[in-house]
């Protein structure tokens, strides 16, 4: 017991650490490592990864800001329907998903189940998107001079509300939904991108625990130590950026959630 739990304060850290390497990606360990090291409940486990995502993030949108990357017009457009979203789906989607859903050869599918597999499934998107060359290129040839700076409203209204419902339900920030949009839509540069990025995780993430804490019992002496070691983990991977090559460390990261998202269906479904 003592193991997995000096495991799950580590991954608190590499959650912060991955956050301040490549701008996103450590939110999807968050929940894994509250369930399977720490044995929170999902539905519990979903609404403390919001809390600690949204605060981590926070901080590097502090860093951010002060280097002048953070495009607050596109954050404003993208977030507001990001920020109904999910509070919408932490207050009053998922408090009505019964505790036992069906039933399949006498083995009960449990709402818990169903969360961690549709949180699976989202790992495999963010692993393609992190692995997968092809997309990578889409991304970079995407970058446009600031004098065409234009983007599609609808599209990205559109897009919040979609990311919003995904970080209601599993409790993941989906950078790696929102930066493809920002780039493709939004014709920022990269840097703004990711920069943009964690301010939008940062706020829509907390705005939906604020759902939660209506309906749930929250331990705060845990979410807070725990949150502090992320903060942590973020502000030492800022500073190892400088030396790191991110393209190469984000390949890496996209294969080692891959091997996390098989895990987490064959744990909890047999795959």
């Amino acid at each position: 017991m003592e193991l997995t739990l000096i495991l799950g304060y580590l991954g608190a850290l590499i959650i912060g650490l991955v956050l301040g390497l490549i701008g996103g990606g450590g939110s999807i360990l968050t929940v894994p490592v509250l369930v399977y090291l720490l044995t929170i409940n999902p539905v519990l486990a979903t609404a403390y990864s919001l809390f600690i995502v949204g605060a981590t993030s926070a901080v590097g949108t502090i860093q951010n800001l002060k280097k002048g990357l953070v495009d607050l017009k596109t954050a404003i457009v993208f977030a507001i329907p990001a920020f109904i979203s999910v509070y919408l789906a932490r207050k009053y989607i998922i408090p009505i998903i019964p505790e036992e859903l069906f039933t399949v050869n006498s083995v009960v599918v449990t709402r818990g189940t169903a969360i961690m597999v549709f949180f699976a499934i989202i790992m495999l998107l963010a692993a393609f998107s992190m692995i997968h060359k092809k997309n990578q290129r889409n991304l970079e040839k995407a970058n446009v001079p600031e004098k065409q700076h234009k983007f599609n409203y609808v599209l990205i209204i559109l897009e919040g509300l979609g990311v919003g419902l995904v970080t209601g339900i599993v409790g993941a920030g989906g950078g790696f939904l929102i930066i493809p949009a920002l780039v493709l839509l939004a014709k920022l540069p990269m840097k703004n991108a990711v920069a943009t990025s964690l301010l939008i995780i940062a706020v829509k993430s907390l705005i939906g625990f604020v759902g939660d804490v209506q309906n749930l019992e929250i331990e705060w002496g845990f979410l807070l130590s725990f949150t502090m070691l992320s903060i942590v983990g973020i502000f030492i991977g800022i500073y190892l950026n400088r030396f790191v090559d991110g393209k190469r460390l984000k390949k890496s990261f996209g294969w080692f959630v891959l091997v996390m998202a098989v895990y987490i269906l064959w744990k909890e479904i047999g795959i």
